[in-house]
């Protein structure tokens, strides 16, 4: 269970063929919705700090556990979790709200799937806040392929794709291990084999940097992934050739006013061609690692809302 004493209670809500363990908070600001999507291997309870921030500043507050996290429904199939499905649940979600458009709001692959709802359901979202993972362009190669091209076969995403089944048991068989290791803070963006990072952090003994959460939190995701195992989330990864595919005759540009947060610490770098894509996009970084929402909550709570003010008032 949730360890902040301000966590909102889960509620199962069935939408779009499965069940999704919902989080709410701010319902009397009805009319005002923002959803929050977490990334992976995250939980809703990622957004723990950001909740009651911005329900106290007048929105309602949706958080998620996408298919395959948490209590949520964890379907057998791969391909049940392509952005079709996955940006299919977000607007089910918004109808069982009675809500024709929201802000939405990501990290990481949660920031993937708020901008594909953005190009597959365009006037179901109002307003886009992405933290750490930029609009990724298309090109002319499926993504697994580009990145096999580039970083090689050992790379996660593709070994995720290439070799299915091998790394989910092994993070399985290692979750409190991999947990530990995985959420540090400034984490080295290549580990000893770049490649097999994420396998090297779930046998590593030793964590390297600072812990990003005390343990009483970090023990909310150890747990959930305990019972819930690693395969449902994983499949998000082995559908991006497909997710290439499907968006291949949707329009590219993202025209909703958005705001994109940077970690400057993190991995992921900037995209040089972002307001190519989302033209009306404000850029902030700030001085962290990945897990910006949870390293530097305060601050990633100003940033947006800031954002949120200003956008209105314009």
């Amino acid at each position: 269970m949730p360890r902040t004493t301000n966590f909102p209670p889960a509620q199962m809500i069935s939408v779009n063929g499965v069940d999704l363990e919902v989080f709410e908070a701010g319902e009397e600001n009805r009319g005002n919705p923002i959803v929050l999507c977490h990334g992976w291997p995250e939980h809703a309870y990622s957004w723990r700090h950001q909740i009651p921030a911005v329900a106290a500043a007048g929105y309602h507050v949706i958080v998620p556990n996408q298919r395959g996290y948490g209590n949520s429904s964890h379907p057998a199939e791969v391909t049940a979790y392509d952005i079709e499905h996955l940006t299919g649940d977000l607007v089910a979600l918004l109808d069982h709200f009675g809500y024709d458009n929201a802000i939405f709001a990501g990290h990481d692959w949660g920031a993937m799937v708020v901008w594909g709802l953005a190009l597959l359901h365009p006037h179901r979202v109002s307003k886009i806040i992405n933290l750490c993972l930029p609009y990724q362009e298309r090109g002319d190669t499926p993504w697994i392929a580009m990145l096999e091209q580039f970083f090689g076969a050992d790379h996660y995403f593709v070994h995720f794709n290439r070799q299915p089944g091998v790394a989910d048991a092994i993070l399985d068989e290692n979750v409190e291990r991999f947990m530990h290791n995985l959420y540090r803070k400034n984490l080295p963006p290549q580990a000893p084999e770049p490649g097999m990072m994420m396998i090297n952090l779930a046998r590593a003994h030793t964590a390297l940097g600072e812990p990003v959460m005390p343990q009483d939190d970090l023990a909310v995701y150890i747990s959930a992934f305990e019972r819930s195992g690693f395969t449902g989330s994983i499949n998000w990864y082995r559908n991006l050739d497909r997710n290439w595919h499907l968006l291949a005759d949707v329009e590219p540009v993202i025209e909703h006013p958005a705001l994109m947060i940077y970690g400057a610490h993190d991995a992921i770098p900037p995209s040089p061609n972002l307001a190519a894509f989302v033209p009306n996009v404000t850029v902030a970084t700030l001085d962290c690692g990945h897990w910006i929402q949870e390293e530097m909550p305060e601050e990633t709570n100003r940033t947006i809302l800031d954002w949120l003010n200003k956008d209105s008032a314009v």
